[in-house]
């Protein structure tokens, strides 16, 4: 029976300090409740920040890259510009050629073969055709002199007949004026 006596005694102490600390108890609970409460708060609270940093931090990432792709992008594009530069000297020069080539295909157009052959037999038919002309003037010159050359022996020949004449007329004439006379 003692320790039914004892068990009595323990339980009224319990009674009794559960009397006098049940408000601190209950005060301390509220307080353990609130403290979980806001460790809960600030778990959801850091987890939100984190998927924020993630987020972020993934951002970062991409935006490091779009970074990379820019300056690379950039230094592409001042390569193509001066390559558009050297391209442009190079149509330039190009296009000089090109006009120096025209003119010489120009010029040798001037040499076309065929035109060519067609204005040399041309060519040769005028030279034939002024060939056999100056063949008929020099016969017909030479005919011309051998018959200036026959009238000049006859002219001589009736030039010396006149001037045998004429000494014969001029005795005459002598004869008749110094008769008369």
């Amino acid at each position: 029976m003692l320790t039914a006596s004892k068990l009595e005694k323990i339980i009224e102490l319990e009674d009794s300090l559960r009397s006098q600390y049940q408000a601190q108890l209950d005060a301390k609970s509220a307080e353990i409740d609130l403290g979980i409460k806001k460790q809960q708060e600030q778990q959801a609270t850091i987890e939100k920040q984190l998927a924020q940093l993630t987020a972020i931090s993934a951002e970062g990432t991409v935006n490091k890259r779009a970074d990379q792709l820019n300056r690379e992008l950039n230094h592409r594009c001042e390569k193509l510009e001066d390559e558009v530069v050297t391209q442009k000297k190079r149509i330039k020069s190009l296009q000089k050629d090109l006009a120096a080539d025209r003119a010489e295909i120009k010029a040798l157009k001037q040499y076309d073969a065929a035109t060519m052959k067609k204005n040399l037999d041309a060519g040769k038919k005028k030279l034939a055709e002024k060939t056999s002309a100056n063949g008929m003037l020099q016969k017909t010159a030479s005919k011309a002199k051998a018959e200036n050359i026959k009238l000049q022996q006859k002219v001589k020949e009736l030039e010396a007949q006149l001037a045998a004449l004429e000494p014969e007329e001029d005795k005459e004439e002598d004869k008749e004026e110094s008769a008369a006379a």
